[in-house]
């Protein structure tokens, strides 16, 4: 199998699937991954991501293949775009 019909093989199910082992080192199922099997799916994450990652995420590969490494600044704009309080509360009551 080539590059691209692995990258074809892989279902957006698949690519979280594969993302999950990679980065807790066991299948959603809970069965464990060897250094090999975690390893290709590290090859396979960053292929995926590298040709459909529009949206990158800090130290991901961004379509193209670029790593994506983000500014202090725009983690403050990610984590307050948008959001407001669920709750506040006063501790000093």
């Amino acid at each position: 199998m080539n590059t691209q019909e692995l990258l074809d093989a892989i279902t957006p199910e698949a690519y979280e699937r594969l993302q999950y082992a990679v980065e807790t080192g066991k299948w959603p199922e809970g069965t464990l991954l060897s250094q090999e099997q975690r390893d290709s799916c590290m090859q396979a994450v960053m292929l995926y991501q590298a040709k459909y990652n529009t949206n990158p995420e800090h130290m991901s590969v961004a379509a193209g293949g670029e790593i994506k490494l983000k500014s202090k600044a725009e983690f403050k704009k990610d984590l307050s775009s948008g959001e407001e309080d669920i709750v506040r509360v006063n501790v000093n009551d």
